[in-house]
């Protein structure tokens, strides 16, 4: 019977403990960002429009060699791709712009919605290193801006 008891308390303990340690990651998730200053801020801006237009560049060059190359299809993704350059270029503008890094969460919602497009394309075709490479930095970026204004990641139902 102790036993019993005693098993019962221990499982107890591990589902609080791992309620308590989901809940730590949530925190410090939505906690990320705040600690921030505008500087750091920047500079995560500054790495997401670098890579964004790097990966541009491949992309173009990537939709050239593939099988879409011609099609309404890559016309579609490159004006996709264009527009995230074109959102990452207005974020950085309107960050410059705007005393409160925190106000810029619309113009990074908008990144991350355009970007999850693209991710689903880059998930269902290969075409190559250079521009997959190059996509998996721009994600990360991205889902680090994502964190630090407590926002859904690239490729989250949110964006669908």
């Amino acid at each position: 019977m102790k036993g019993k008891i005693l098993a019962g308390m221990i499982a107890a303990f591990a589902i609080l403990m791992l309620a308590d340690s989901s809940n730590a990651q949530r925190v410090r998730r939505e906690a990320r960002g705040r600690g921030m200053t505008k500087a750091q801020v920047k500079a995560v801006i500054n790495r997401v429009e670098d890579r964004v237009d790097n990966f541009v560049k491949n992309y173009d060059k990537a939709l050239d060699r593939s099988r879409l190359d011609g099609s309404s299809r890559e016309n579609w993704l490159m004006n996709r791709a264009r527009d995230l350059e074109s959102a990452t270029d207005e974020l950085s503008r309107e960050f410059d712009r705007r005393d409160a890094w925190v106000e810029n969460k619309d113009e990074v919602r908008r990144c991350l919605n355009i970007a999850s497009d693209i991710d689903r394309n880059m998930k269902s075709y290969r075409y190559g290193a250079a521009a997959e490479g190059n996509w998996d930095r721009v994600r990360y970026e991205l889902n680090t801006l994502a964190d630090i204004y407590n926002l859904p990641r690239v490729g989250a139902a949110a964006y669908h």
